[in-house]
């Protein structure tokens, strides 16, 4: 069993910025592919961004140019750092590996207020 721990959400103004730390053990980020996801109320779960083993990128449209996934292998940590936060950027944010999928963490709170 993997668990993920999400870490570095908060209340941030529109405009403002944050990074996210996801943490897990019993799996290696550098050989795998791993995202985050959010979740706002109402609605159901997406995928923000991902980042595979060779380091490419992928991003959600909503949040391109403003949100940048990294991985620090050293660490075994994966890294959203969020720019230029909007309001309907607000939701619970987490992290986990889509070809495997295993248990939702946590997830850490961002809220953006306008």
């Amino acid at each position: 069993q993997v668990d993920f721990v999400e870490s570095g959400g908060g209340l941030v103004q529109a405009g403002g910025s944050l990074r996210l730390s996801c943490a897990a053990s019993r799996i290696t980020f550098s050989i795998n592919t791993v995202a985050w996801y959010r979740q706002a109320p109402g609605n159901q779960r997406e995928l923000v961004a991902a980042i595979n083993s060779a380091g490419s990128t992928n991003y959600a449209t909503s949040v391109k140019g403003r949100f940048t996934i990294s991985r620090d292998n050293a660490k075994n940590t994966v890294y959203l750092q969020m720019n230029s936060l909007k309001p309907e950027d607000t939701a619970v944010y987490y992290c986990n590996a889509p070809t495997v999928m295993y248990n939702w963490g946590q997830g850490t709170q961002v809220t953006v207020s306008s």
